[in-house]
């Protein structure tokens, strides 16, 4: 039996199914940990293949991969360094289980399995996987380690048979994504569990990009007295080895003292959107990113977070005017960009849309301009910027906003066509909030300028599509503060009819908005993938069908 224990939480950011480079990832942490004289190192939920894998685990030879790499790493532990509780995906009498496994003295010595399986929201593991028993303590070095793995945490079954089986220190290795709205609920998850237990607990979250999903870190120690004793960074990878004492009473205690900031709320919004971009750009081998600048506050706003993410150098940004882009636009388009630092091009789109009307002027005879010539310029500027990304490999960054894409104001196969989206779960409102931040704040770790990346008059100004004269959003919509209030109502909180106009809010304008929300349901179907802030994006979140008769009006 030991008093004394070093534990290293890896922070770490995989890339899912890489899953060589993951083991070449454990192993650095692990020479890094061994520096310090550590005994075990934690790794966060499903490292080995990278989370979530989703139908890539029904993959025989997925599987077959992930388990030599757990055996590889076990065979690593044979030098005498330090212990690993390693995580991916395994079968167990022809059942496929979420699983940690602690590797040690060259082999797998013990193994743990997901009791509580997610299936809600962007959560699917009851269609891969399998749960697990409740589980038992794993005893290493004469101290009874509780593994749980993520949502265990959210239950107090888990953690009650647990400490009724012996355990001593839970620990939790994780995958938990971002949302703006999730707050402190893991931190009070965490101490009710400590609370109900009595026992101290490690709390191990990844962090990284993963599609449209971003996973912020920010892991954590809670001591059996529920202090705070470890707060660790958000939004980066980060190594902490962590002193652990046994007390008199036989509790244990981390005595390890690092409390890390964890921001704001704009300001995790705002790295979440950083982050997830990077990554995905990254990840994914593009170059870098080009987007349509028009002076508006969401190609301004995305333009500023792809420089924060990857650098000026590898954004390039393109204004494209017709004959209805107004002076102001182009010079807060040119300001924007000598504030970030990117290369801005310009692209006259007037003669392709002349050539527009006249391959359909005979057709169109007779018929009044409306939504379709606007369109058409929408979808003029989406094969230029298309055309671009062919040519010079840089991925087509949209700029559309969530109150846009839940009532379908946005031109299919043209402003909305790309290869990713930083504004797809950000409310109009939110955007203007986000912009006003970053024009004031600087976060570490930012690749863009200490300072304003926009003019103030980018933010104050009226939004306007400027696809017809004098257009401005509020001639199509109502005004942003009414529109994001009644979306949210629908999308997040799920609200009937009758609810809304309790709330305050005009029938017949809640009908409409209503309507427009379920008949842009095709339009989201294709839209580009984009980083998740909050509780329910369009996609994984939010499952509606595309024919849809229902309407709620009572």
């Amino acid at each position: 039996m030991t008093d004394k224990l070093r534990i290293a939480l890896a922070q770490a950011n995989p890339k899912l199914g890489d899953i060589d480079g993951n083991v070449k990832l454990a192993l650095e942490f692990r020479s890094e940990a061994e520096a310090s004289g550590t005994d075990l190192v934690v790794f966060p939920e499903l490292f080995i293949c990278g989370y979530p894998p989703e139908d890539l685990v029904l993959k025989p030879s997925f599987i077959k991969a992930t388990t030599d790499a757990m055996n590889l790493l076990a065979e690593a532990t044979l030098d005498g360094g330090p212990a690993m509780l390693m995580t991916g995906p395994m079968m167990n009498d022809g059942h496929l289980h979420n699983a940690v496994c602690l590797l040690e003295k060259g082999a797998i010595t013990a193994s743990r399995y997901k009791n509580k399986l997610p299936n809600y929201g962007v959560f699917d593991e009851v269609r891969v996987f399998e749960p697990g028993p409740l589980p038992g303590p794993i005893p290493f070095k004469g101290v009874r380690l509780g593994v749980m793995i993520c949502e265990d945490m959210w239950f107090s079954e888990v953690a009650e048979c647990l400490e009724e089986t012996g355990a001593e220190i839970l620990i939790i290795p994780n995958g938990s994504p971002f949302d703006h709205e999730k707050g402190d609920a893991r931190l009070n998850y965490a101490v009710e569990r400590v609370s109900e237990t009595g026992l101290p607990l490690v709390y191990l979250n990844q962090v990284g990009g993963q599609d449209e999903l971003v996973f912020d870190g920010g892991s954590f120690v809670l001591n059996a007295d529920r202090s705070l004793p470890v707060q660790m960074t958000c939004w980066r990878e980060d190594l902490l080895v962590t002193e652990w004492t046994r007390g008199e009473d036989d509790t244990w205690s981390c005595a390890t003292s690092e409390l890390t900031d964890p921001g704001t709320s704009m300001e995790r919004v705002y790295n979440a959107m950083v982050l997830g971009l990077k990554d995905y750009v990254n990840k994914n081998g593009f170059p870098g990113v080009v987007l349509g600048l028009s002076g508006g506050i969401d190609s301004a706003l995305s333009a500023a977070v792809a420089v924060d993410a990857l650098g000026a150098d590898k954004v390039h940004c393109v204004m494209m005017p017709s004959r209805y882009t107004s002076q102001e636009s182009l010079d807060d388009a040119a300001k924007c960009a000598a504030l970030l630092g990117t290369d801005l091009d310009t692209v006259q789109i007037e003669p392709a849309v002349e050539a527009y009307n006249g391959m359909l002027g005979t057709l169109f005879e007779g018929t009044s301009s409306d939504t379709t010539e606007e369109n058409i310029q929408s979808r003029i500027r989406g094969v230029s910027l298309m055309a671009i990304s062919n040519k010079f490999g840089k991925m087509v960054l949209t700029t559309g906003n969530k109150s846009e894409m839940s009532v379908g104001y946005a031109t299919i196969y043209g402003d909305m066509c790309g290869g990713y989206s930083v504004l797809k779960d950000l409310y109009k409102t939110l955007c203007f909030d986000v912009s006003e931040w970053r024009n004031n704040k600087f976060s570490a770790g930012l690749l863009g300028p200490n300072g304003p990346v926009m003019p103030s008059n980018v933010i104050t100004k009226p939004p306007s599509a400027e696809l017809r004269e004098d257009q401005k959003d509020e001639d199509s919509l109502p005004p942003y503060d009414v529109l994001d209030a009644i979306l949210h109502a629908l999308v997040e909180d799920e609200k009937s009819y009758n609810e809304i106009l309790a709330d305050g809010f005009d029938g017949a304008t809640v009908s409409r908005i209503q309507n427009l929300l379920y008949i842009a349901e095709y339009k989201r179907r294709q839209a580009p993938p984009g980083v998740k802030i909050t509780t329910r994006n369009f996609g994984r979140d939010r499952r509606y069908p595309i024919t849809n008769g229902f309407r709620d009006k009572r």
